[in-house]
């Protein structure tokens, strides 16, 4: 199973909103796939359907050692898509393994011990650079980065690239940043461009060529419990995110779909 973290330690990137639907997007194509939020909001979670009531085991259990990760599992309305939820408990789980000695590595732990069910494993950080995301990144394989067509995009970037970096020299030497995406781009706003022109004069090859444009649809889609490409397939965002899972896949390893 590939692991891929989405990760930027700035909110209101797109960074959940990518989650959700570059893991239905997969899903799409036949792949196994399963998303786990490990974001205290539980965004993700919401968006895909998935009732607070209905979390009796989620992230938080993972990593406070009570349940396994095939343990919180939940299947979702899109065929072939799982998720684990998250909770409001999670938020407390710096303070809980402040002492404890796998303290960065229990994440990764865990999903060496789920079944070989899924193909992909999208894991929706939250938004900052503290334990959590520490464990995202001491697990997965990649890193995806969102990434806002604002100012200070390029200042975050960079903040987040560094945590990279120590991440694999201390934690995860195979850890590889797989793309970043631009997020909320406005062809009608010159920002947008230039954001977006800096951007690939900085790391190049690394920005997927597929921007994601800011949408309503988009925006609508979690009220819904659906994500965007479900709710409107058809939809600008929507095709982004089809566009961009398609650059996704052409960048990992060849994955075999399953029947």
């Amino acid at each position: 199973m590939i692991r891929i973290a989405v990760a930027n330690q700035k909110g209101g990137v797109g960074k959940t909103t990518s989650a959700i639907n570059v893991a239905t997007a997969l899903a799409a194509t036949g792949l196994r796939v399963l998303l786990v939020d490990f974001d205290p909001q539980g965004n993700a979670s919401t968006g895909l359907g998935v009732d607070p009531g209905a979390r009796a085991r989620s992230s938080y259990e993972v990593m406070a050692g009570s349940a396994t990760m095939a343990d919180a599992v939940r299947p979702t309305a899109v065929p072939k898509l799982d998720i684990i939820p998250a909770t409001q408990d999670l938020s407390g789980i710096e303070v809980e393994l402040v002492d404890a000695e796998d303290r960065t590595s229990r994440f990764a732990a865990a999903m060496d011990a789920l079944p070989p069910r899924w193909d992909v494993c999208l894991i929706d950080c939250p938004p900052s650079l503290g334990l959590l995301t520490i464990n995202a990144l001491a697990a997965a394989r990649y890193v995806l980065v969102p990434l806002q067509c604002e100012f200070f995009a390029l200042e975050g970037l960079s903040q987040l690239l560094r945590t990279v970096e120590r991440a694999r020299a201390n934690l995860n030497p195979g850890l590889a940043i797989i793309g970043v995406a631009l997020t909320m781009y406005d062809r009608r706003n010159r920002l947008s461009e230039q954001v977006a022109q800096d951007v690939r004069a900085v790391i190049g090859e690394l920005v997927f060529e597929t921007a994601i444009p800011r949408n309503v649809r988009l925006s609508e889609a979690p009220s819904y419990g659906l994500p965007a490409l479900v709710y409107d397939h058809r939809c600008p965002g929507s095709e982004a995110y089809i566009a961009l899972a398609r650059e996704l896949l052409g960048r990992l390893p060849q994955l075999a779909v399953a029947a």
